[in-house]
């Protein structure tokens, strides 16, 4: 029971920049190939659907039921296992930008925790 405890503390106290509804790690090739988190976020009443594609991943910590993504520019993406995918906009856009051979949308891999970001 402490250890939960532990865990939790930990996450409650976790700075980050952003938290998307959904995301998906996106790889980018050519001469510098990395991983990007894409976020999306739904919009409400007031805001329309939104989305962001970080700097590149350069590191992963995992704590509860979160990854948080730290950017080359420093920004921290906090991103819940379960929501791995994109709202029906962000997934759009991502297609998009498939298309013109700009990234791929990676299938969620098993071994998150194990890619090379850097």
């Amino acid at each position: 029971m402490e250890e939960i405890q532990t865990v939790n503390e930990e996450h409650q106290s976790k700075s980050f920049d952003y938290a998307p509804d959904k995301w998906l790690l996106i790889e980018i090739g050519g001469t510098d190939p990395h991983y990007r988190v894409f976020g999306s976020w739904s919009g409400g009443y007031l805001n329309s659907d939104a989305w962001r594609l970080n700097s590149g991943i350069m590191s992963v910590e995992q704590v509860g039921d979160y990854y948080y993504f730290h950017g080359h520019t420093g920004s921290v993406y906090k991103c819940h296992k379960e929501a791995y995918g994109a709202t029906v906009y962000g997934y759009s856009v991502a297609q998009n930008y498939a298309k013109e051979n700009l990234f791929v949308i990676m299938d969620k891999p098993d071994n998150i925790m194990e890619l090379d970001y850097v």
